[in-house]
């Protein structure tokens, strides 16, 4: 018996497209979500009335509202993960100097759910709720690598998107880069998803032994100060292995360093 309510669903899709693509008018909205304008004009006008979207008056186009803010805060209060990670994620970005994120896997994509923003290091890629690639930057890979084989088997089927003349596009050779990533926990990216950007990454692990997450440090290539590479790997790791520790893992499993 299907459990799931048609109009709360597709009210959702809206406001995922209106979060990856601000700026869009009903039949814009039609088109990506694949409903009629009748139908998304109803859900878009609920969605306004509730504060969760805006509207533009002179442009008749759409943005997320302010609501959706409310949850996110309650969301980051909330979630274990988050929590756990806070203090040390802070810590790391003190001690970097560099931009730190936390990502998590949603079925084929990676998701931003907390960044610590170094204002000097230039603009990049990752920001909270964002979604991206898996096959693609320093902590998407190591979510991939550590993904049920069913996900990489379906990752590697591609299309392996080129965001960079360095992203790895050929299935192979992204096969064995995802290897090695499970044996150290590790990855470190340089230019395959934003073309001047670096990052450093370490697995988080559960109480359990398994991957929930991935913490890195990135920045722009002109932040990256020539012999800090060793540094920040270690500075890294040691918020990988804390994170994991507040979450209940122990150093019985493969270290995150």
């Amino acid at each position: 018996m299907p459990y799931t309510i048609s109009a709360v669903d597709r009210a959702l899709s809206l406001l995922e497209a209106l979060a990856e693509h601000p700026g869009l008018s009903v039949t814009e909205l039609a088109k990506v979500s694949g409903n009629t304008k009748s139908l998304v004009f109803r859900l878009i006008f609920t969605l306004e009335q509730r504060g969760y979207v805006i509207k533009d008056p002179d442009t008749r186009t759409y943005t997320l509202g302010y609501r959706p803010l409310v949850l996110a805060a309650s969301a980051q209060d909330n979630v274990t993960l988050i929590k756990a990670a806070a203090p040390f994620l802070d810590d790391l970005a003190r001690a970097a100097g560099q931009h730190v994120n936390l990502l998590v896997r949603d079925g084929l994509n990676s998701v931003c759910v907390a960044l610590r923003t170094a204002t000097d290091s230039g603009r990049l890629y990752a920001q909270v709720g964002r979604r991206g690639p898996l096959h693609a930057g320093g902590g998407p890979k190591i979510l991939l690598a550590f993904a049920p084989e069913e996900i990489r088997k379906e990752v590697l089927a591609g299309p392996l998107t080129a965001f960079t003349p360095n992203t790895i596009t050929d299935a192979k050779s992204l096969k064995k880069r995802l290897k090695q990533i499970r044996e150290t926990g590790t990855n470190e990216s340089r230019g395959d998803l934003d073309a001047n950007a670096f990052s450093f990454a370490s697995a988080v692990y559960d109480r359990d032994g398994q991957v929930v997450a991935a913490v890195s440090v990135a920045g722009t290539m002109d932040r990256l100060v020539p012999g800090s590479e060793p540094n920040l790997r270690r500075l890294v790791g040691e918020a990988a292995v804390r994170i994991s520790e507040a979450l209940g893992w122990r150093q019985h499993w493969p270290a995150a360093v």
